[in-house]
Formats: C-alpha cells, sequence, structure tokens
C-alpha cells in the first residue's frame, strides 16, 4: 500500500528547446509551425495546380472529392508522410466515449508476386472500417453488428505525429454506423455547420448584403486542467480510474490567498507546458497563451480562434498530447472537471462567433452604422436561439464532472442566461422602447451610441464570470462547457440553437422585405420584436445567487440541477425538434444519445463509488484500525505508569470516527447492492438506474467522504495510505 512517504521524490526536470535549423540556430515558431500538418502549402509541393484549388475550395467552403482526386491526394499524403518517415496511417475520429480513437494501418502492401510495396489508395483515404461494435451506440446497433466507416473529413487537414515509437499519418474523419447514423460527435458538428451557413447567409442577404457567399463559425477554446505529479496519481485508486479524488481532506491553505492566480509557473510545470506547445505547433495547434488559473496546480491554455470544425480536432488533439507530454515530465494531466474538493474546477470556455466570406466578425460591434445593424441583427439571432433552447444547451453540457461544479458556485450555473454588459443591454433597452422609429437607420445608431460601440463593448463591458453564456466584446464565451467534455458536441448544439434563432429572425424580415430586400427601418422593428420577445434571457447579475434562482423561476427559466435532470431534454420531443429540422441529429440520434449519456452517467458513477469502497475496505480502514490499536496500547502503557497522556482520549474518538466510517461503508455497499440490481441496465431503465444513484448513492458517497476527511485530520500524515491534496497541490518544487 502506497503511503504518504513513498511519493517524496527530487523532482526532474526535463528540458525540451525548440528545434534547431540547419545552420543550428535555434527555429523560430514561424519556421516549424504547422511543418507536420498536409496543409495546402504541403500540398501545394506535391499536387498540380487545378487539384490544389479544388481542394482548396472544398477545405473552405466543403463539397464532394472525386475518386479521381481522392487517388492523386492519397498519392501526395503518403509520399510527403514517408518522406518524414511515417510507416502507418489511421483515420483518426471522435467517438461519443469523450476520448479520440485510432486504428493503424501500415503502409506496407503485397504486390502481385508478392513482394512488398508501401501503398496507400484514394479508396482507403476516403474511408476505413473500424470495428463499431465496442463503440457507444445507445442501442441502436446490437453488439453482433460489428461493421463501422470512419470517412475523410477534408476540410480539416491530414497531420503526422510523432512519438518515441515511430510516426504515423493522422487522418481527421467522421464515424458513421452501417447504417448512415452519426456515432460520433464531429458528424453533427458539420452539419450544424451547414445549416447556420445557409440560414446566416439569408440573413445577411436580406440585409443588402448580396456578396456574401459563405459563413463559418470559429472557436477557441479555453482548456483548463491540472497537474500532479504521476507517481502520486497513480498511488490513489480514485485519480487513476475516475479522474477524480472522492476522499481527500482540504489543507491548510487552498486558494483562499488567490496568489496562484497568473502566478509564477512553476519550474516542471513550465518545462512541461513549453514542449506540449513545440508539440502542438508542429502539428498546427495555434496555442497562444498560458497561465497559472485560481486554484493550486491548476493551469490553462488557450489558442487563436480558428474554423469550429479544425478548432474541435485541435482540441482533441489538445488533450491526446497533454497526457503524452505529461507523462515524459511525472506528470498527469487531469481534465476531470473537480479533481479537488474545495478548490475551483476546471472548464473549457468555448468563445464562439461567425465570420462571413468577407473575413468580417458577425459578432463585432464595428466602426460604421451598416456595419452595426448587421452586428445587432445577428445578436438578436443568437439570442433567440439562446432562449427558445436554453434547456437543450444546458443539456450538452451536463456531465458527471459539471456537476460537482454546479454545486461550488462555479460556471456553469443550472440555468442558462446572457450577459450583455451594461452598454449593450442599454442599447437594446433604448430600440425595444421605439428610440429608432421613423429615422434612418444611420440617424438611428447615432442617436444610439452604436457607432461608437465597438470601443465601449471592448474595452468598458465588463465580464460576467458567473454567466454560462457571456458576450465578450466580439465574440459570446460559452463558459458552461466541461474542461474533459469535446469541443464539438456543445458548439454543434449551439450553432443549432442559433440556426433555429436565425430562421425566426429571417422569417420576420421575409416578411417586410421588397424586392428582396428589407429597409433599415424594417430591420429595427424586427430587432424590437425579438429584444422584447427574448429579454427573460438576459441577466447581468451574480449567476449563483439565490435571488437569480428565484427571479428566473418567475421568468419561466429551466433549471436544471444536475445531469439526471438534464438528460430528459433529450428525450422531449417539443424541446429537441429544433435538431431535427436543422439536420444537425436525427430522431434516431437523438434517442441513441439519450441512452449512452445516461450509461455514460451510471458507469462514471458506479467507478467513483467502487473506487470509494476500495479505498475505504483496503486503505483507509486497516490504516485506521491500526493506528486506533496503536493509540489504545499507548493509553494502556501509560494507565499503567499512572501517566495521564491524550492517547486515550484520541483513542476514544478516532474509534468513534471508525464506527461511523464502517457504518457508512456498509450503508454504501448496501445501497450499490439495491441500485445495481435487477434490471438496473436494460435500455428502458437507463433514467431510473441514474436518478437512483443520484438521490441514494451519492448521498452516501458524501457521508463517507466526510467520516474519511476527518480520520485523516487524526492519522499521521507518515501513515495515511494515500497521497494527500497537500502532497498533490503544493509539491515540493
Amino acid at each position: 500500500m502506497a503511503t504518504g512517504k513513498t511519493v517524496a521524490h527530487v523532482p526532474v526536470v526535463r528540458t525540451i528547446e525548440r528545434p534547431r535549423n540547419v545552420d543550428g540556430t535555434l527555429a523560430r515558431v514561424p519556421d516549424f509551425f504547422g511543418t507536420n500538418v498536409f496543409d495546402l502549402r504541403a500540398m501545394a509541393k506535391k499536387l498540380s495546380s487545378h487539384d490544389l484549388d479544388t481542394i482548396g475550395k472544398v477545405m473552405k467552403l466543403g463539397g464532394k472529392i472525386d475518386a479521381t482526386l481522392a487517388e492523386r491526394v492519397a498519392s501526395a499524403a503518403r509520399e510527403w508522410a514517408i518522406e518524414k518517415g511515417a510507416t502507418h496511417y489511421c483515420h483518426w475520429f471522435q467517438p461519443q466515449t469523450g476520448t479520440t480513437a485510432e486504428k493503424h494501418d501500415a503502409f506496407l502492401w503485397l504486390d502481385k508476386n508478392g513482394h512488398p510495396i508501401e501503398r496507400f489508395t484514394g479508396k482507403e483515404l476516403l474511408q476505413s472500417e473500424p470495428d463499431a461494435s465496442s463503440f457507444p451506440s445507445g442501442g441502436m446497433r446490437s453488439t453482433f453488428e460489428a461493421r463501422g466507416y470512419t470517412s475523410w473529413d477534408p476540410s480539416s487537414p491530414m497531420f503526422m505525429m510523432e512519438t518515441e515509437n515511430g510516426r504515423t499519418l493522422y487522418i481527421p474523419s467522421v464515424f458513421i454506423s452501417y447504417h448512415g447514423d452519426a456515432l460520433d460527435f464531429k458528424t453533427p458538428l458539420l452539419r450544424s455547420n451547414d445549416s447556420l451557413n445557409k440560414e446566416a447567409v439569408k440573413t445577411l442577404h436580406l440585409l443588402g448584403e448580396k456578396s456574401v457567399t459563405n459563413v463559418i463559425t470559429t472557436v477557441g477554446a479555453e482548456q483548463e486542467f491540472f497537474v500532479v505529479s504521476r507517481d502520486q496519481a497513480m498511488a490513489r485508486p480514485d485519480l487513476r480510474l475516475s479522474g477524480r479524488t472522492v476522499f481527500g481532506k482540504r489543507p491548510a491553505k487552498g486558494q483562499e490567498l488567490e496568489d496562484h492566480y497568473f502566478g509564477h509557473i512553476p519550474t516542471r510545470v513550465h518545462a512541461f507546458i513549453n514542449e506540449l506547445e513545440i508539440e502542438l505547433y508542429k502539428v498546427g495547434v495555434p496555442i497562444k497563451t498560458r497561465h497559472n488559473e485560481v486554484a493550486p496546480g491548476q493551469f490553462e491554455v488557450a489558442p487563436i480562434f480558428e474554423g469550429s470544425n479544425i478548432a474541435s480536432d485541435h482540441n482533441a488533439l489538445l488533450m491526446k498530447v497533454m497526457r503524452t507530454v505529461g507523462a515524459r515530465h511525472n506528470f498527469s494531466v487531469l481534465l476531470h472537471e473537480k479533481p479537488f474538493a474545495g478548490v475551483n474546477g476546471s472548464g473549457k470556455h468555448v468563445n464562439w462567433s461567425m465570420s462571413d466570406s468577407t473575413g468580417r466578425n458577425l459578432l463585432d460591434p464595428g466602426s460604421t452604422p451598416h456595419q452595426n445593424l448587421v452586428f445587432l441583427t445577428f445578436l438578436c439571432g443568437v439570442m433567440q436561439g439562446i432562449y427558445d433552447h436554453s434547456d437543450v444547451l444546458r443539456a450538452s453540457v451536463a456531465s458527471t464532472g459539471n456537476d460537482h461544479r454546479l454545486g461550488a458556485n462555479e460556471a456553469p450555473p443550472a440555468i442558462i442566461s446572457c450577459f450583455l454588459g451594461d452598454t449593450l443591454d442599454q442599447i437594446l433597452n433604448a430600440i425595444e422602447a421605439g428610440k429608432a422609429d421613423n429615422v434612418s437607420a444611420e440617424k438611428a445608431l447615432l442617436d444610439l451610441g452604436v457607432n461608437h460601440l465597438q470601443h465601449v463593448a471592448l474595452d468598458n463591458t465588463d465580464r460576467n464570470r458567473t454567466s454560462p453564456f457571456a458576450f465578450t466584446g466580439n465574440k459570446f464565451e460559452f463558459r458552461a462547457v466541461g474542461s474533459s467534455a469535446p469541443v464539438s458536441f456543445p458548439t454543434a448544439i449551439l450553432n443549432a440553437a442559433v440556426t433555429s434563432g436565425l430562421t425566426k429572425v429571417n422569417a420576420k424580415l421575409a416578411a417586410r422585405s421588397k424586392g428582396g430586400a428589407v429597409s433599415p427601418e424594417s430591420v429595427f422593428e424586427v430587432l424590437r420584436e425579438v429584444i422584447r420577445d427574448t429579454r427573460n434571457i438576459r441577466f447581468e447579475g451574480n449567476g449563483y445567487s439565490q435571488e437569480w434562482r428565484d427571479e428566473a423561476a418567475r421568468r419561466g427559466l429551466g433549471n436544471l440541477p444536475d445531469t439526471p435532470s438534464a438528460l430528459g431534454v433529450w428525450t422531449t420531443p417539443a424541446k429537441t425538434a429544433f435538431l431535427v429540422e436543422t439536420g444537425t441529429l436525427t430522431a434516431t440520434d437523438l434517442e441513441s444519445r439519450a441512452a449512452i449519456q445516461w450509461e455514460r452517467y451510471i458507469k462514471q458513477r458506479l467507478i467513483e463509488v467502487n473506487a470509494a469502497i476500495e479505498m475505504a475496505q483496503t486503505g483507509i480502514l486497516p490504516t485506521t484500525l491500526s493506528y486506533l490499536a496503536d493509540l489504545v496500547e499507548l493509553g494502556e502503557a501509560s494507565a499503567r505508569l499512572h501517566i495521564s497522556t491524550p492517547a486515550q482520549k484520541l483513542a476514544g474518538e478516532l474509534g468513534q470516527f471508525a464506527v461511523r466510517f464502517e457504518t457508512a461503508l456498509s450503508a454504501l455497499r448496501s445501497g450499490l447492492e439495491r441500485v445495481t440490481a435487477g434490471d438496473a441496465f436494460e435500455h428502458a431503465e437507463l433514467a431510473n438506474t441514474a436518478k437512483a444513484i443520484a438521490s441514494q448513492l451519492l448521498p452516501k458517497l458524501e457521508e463517507l467522504r466526510a467520516t474519511a476527511d476527518q480520520i485523516e485530520s487524526i492519522v499521521p500524515a507518515s501513515k495515511w495510505p494515500f497521497p494527500t491534496y497537500q502532497d498533490m497541490l503544493f509539491p515540493a518544487d
């Protein structure tokens, strides 16, 4: 059994420098950024200008690649990868496990004479066939129906991953069943991007922007995480198996002094992040920011904005590379939303906006009245979508990890609301009040001060850390997404919600259009209606307060306090119809994803419960009884010598805790047996099982934890069987 003493070590800092140029000088980041990406720059050396132009259009605008072009791309990709030392390729995808998946195939082939050759065909590029039977399908498929397909997503460039054991060409892909059902998180994102593009272009055309040909969504996902020494994490079954600590006494110091936030990055962590950035730069992930976060042992890295499909791949790649590089530095990277009780957990703030074919950010207030009119229209479209579909957005971020943050006054609150800031709030109030009536668009905007909005919004609009969906100058920050979540799924739901909102706005605009365009005065009429109809979703105050919960109830807003409550949304057609209407998910998708999320919740909670039982039975209880025996023996010896010591009192106190702990442990074991008995895991019973776990098992687990943490405050640190919070959050280095 590992103890607090066994994890002490002298830290060794692994130092990695940037790649070097041929003359031996250190390369600058632009010199090696994307060197392992088969992007248009790399393709230009292998493909004709015509092929390059076709691929470029598909990457930017979407579309199909025919078999003959796929053959030439595959040949070029093979040549490029082999020149860089690759021996294998894989279709890399995002199944509904929360992680990525890959199956490696060698370029090796045998010709008709049995001689070895290197081959990679267009057919192999376009499609692969991994076994789909063991991936979550939510009952969509029987176990014996094993066939599934990965299909190349040409909108996201291929790249090469380097490890100590070789190099592999990665092909970003979607994952579908034999019958064409989406089995991944990426497919709904791509679908939602298509639907939003069509509706947003329609909006711009109604506003007179006839030259715009397409609109994309852009994302920049801030990634928060904890790092702890790997040997310490491996000595704790709860961290190894569930990603969070189910036991752990708070140290005397946590984050109270706020001294960790933006503080000096510790030497070992700095070395880890340096190497992480180098590895990410090679595969084209544009990490921009790194800093200490609020909690001890917590950090954040953040990228530059990209198209949401590439951003989702890059965030998945970031999480994969973080774990690999972390292990090289003897770190375990913890992406769980709440690995340590009593300190802030981790989120993944998804900064989201829209950009049109001219390169304009549609959520940038801009510097001219005309641009501001576009901005206000799209702002209202977003608010309409959030107002109409807030419960589904809440469900899209529901997870066991986020449940811990909900109870700790951290984003996300259980109630979805929009924060716009005082300035925007006042402008919308003025429009609603009719101050834009019967005047030109320019005059109305000047009267409202909107022509100066770009300065006010960027400089004077405060941030609201309690809001799950906040406007931050020229984008929205979806703060409710959990740190371990794939970016693709909540972004897909957000895209679909905004598409739905724009559809409503477009219907109002079209009804007032003349000759295919809408006058500025009519646009303001529509804005006034939308602002009035969505007023209840706007909230500028403290999203954690009881006053807001009371006010939200009066406004009729949903309050889904935990994952079992939120997941019921997926099986409520009235709430999810917009996902089918926008083509983001089919009715079958919705049913299967509901079942998958119920199963995931159940399995994750049961892992936590079983880890707690194991740690209690094999570590904490034996340690407690052993130390209790020592105290009793010391007390008896003191009594024989007629010496008064605190041993008897301490033994009595610890004995009471031991009895309470064993009672709580017995109750947890019994509760586990009841909850998992019979048909608890049958498809039709998943929701009931999950709710039983939340209402019956989790309170028992918390009771066991509370007693364990009291025992930890008595037992000497040298005897405690697991690394403590103080060990992990405040290492010697």
